[in-house]
């Protein structure tokens, strides 16, 4: 407010106010390789959503990095709350001397935040795996 002679003028300014961006629900992995004690490179992993039929719809492919990771798999936008699974193809692993045991991982978990970061890695041996909810 300033005032000029006996009056009082009031200067109003708009605020625009920019509203942050929606997040998205985002997927990644990680392979462990417990036999090497590296990342398992080259693994192929898919990514699918489970439809209100019970059918399951693929959403996503890649493969592992040079350290094991995929860092995100499938595309944000289109994961929402619901009941998704990995598929890792570890027949197709590239390190001839693994032989794994299991040609195929399946890990099934649920997104109830579209919102959230979904890390779900798999530790690895030739006889066995393990996995757990990852940050």
């Amino acid at each position: 407010m300033r005032h000029i002679g006996s009056f009082a003028v009031i200067v109003t300014v708009p605020l625009t106010l920019a509203a942050a961006p929606a997040r998205a629900a985002e997927v990644s992995t990680h392979v462990l390789d417990l036999a090497r004690g590296t990342g398992g490179r080259g693994v192929p992993v898919s990514l699918e959503r489970r439809s209100a039929a019970g059918r399951w719809e693929r959403v996503g492919e890649a493969n592992t990095d040079a350290d094991g990771r995929v860092r995100r798999i499938g595309d944000p936008a289109t994961i929402g709350v619901g009941i998704y699974r990995l598929t890792f193809d570890m027949a197709r692993y590239p390190d001839e001397a693994a032989k794994p045991f299991f040609p195929e991982i399946t890990l099934t978990f649920s997104v109830t935040d579209a919102a959230a970061h979904y890390h779900v890695p798999v530790a690895v041996s030739p006889y066995g795996y393990s996995t757990y909810r990852g940050s």
